[in-house]
């Protein structure tokens, strides 16, 4: 009789953890709760407002950078590219990182007497991101004909999403997030 309750106990506790005992991760499982992808994100228009600033911050799931414009924000591209490229000239750019982004917006970064909208202090370090947890450095790639880009160097190749905001004022920004994890 005892080696009846015993098998009987060691079959109830199998199948009850085959209930209990978690299923595989699905594939729509995502960090944050974020379902962003690695793939390319573009809008062709073209912007009659200028480029005037580039900043970053941080937040809990993914990090932050927001190009700022003196009107409304119009086009853009976004990617991950084998390297960073300056505009026009098509020179790399070397950043810090295990993937690259490389940012176009299409505006240029000065106005239409092309006095100078957006004048980094250093074209090699655009922000500050040291501490960050997935940037590793902003590089400017200059402005030509109507487009301003931006080397973006990240921990690795990491899922982002790409987003227009109106204001402060009558300004604009576009928005680049990318996470800390898939």
């Amino acid at each position: 009789m005892k080696k009846i309750h015993t098998w009987l106990t060691v079959i109830l506790m199998a199948v009850g953890l085959g209930f209990l005992a978690p299923g595989p991760a699905s594939a729509t499982t995502s960090y944050c709760g974020l379902v962003w992808g690695s793939l390319a994100e573009s809008d062709p228009a073209m912007s009659t407002a200028s480029v005037t600033n580039v900043r970053t911050g941080q937040h809990y799931c993914f990090d932050r950078m927001v190009v700022d414009l003196n009107g409304p924000v119009a086009g853009y591209t976004v990617r991950y590219v084998p390297m960073a490229v300056q505009d026009g000239s098509g020179f790399g750019i070397p950043l810090r990182g295990g993937a690259f982004l490389q940012v176009t917006v299409n505006a240029p970064s000065h106005d239409s007497n092309y006095k100078e909208t957006y004048k980094p202090a250093s074209k090699a370090e655009l922000t500050n991101v040291s501490g960050y947890q997935t940037f590793r450095q902003l590089a400017y790639a200059g402005s030509f004909e109507g487009y301003t880009s931006i080397g973006l160097g990240v921990r690795a190749r990491l899922p982002f999403r790409v987003f227009t905001l109106d204001g402060p004022g009558s300004g604009s920004r576009m928005v680049v997030d990318v996470a800390h994890f898939w």
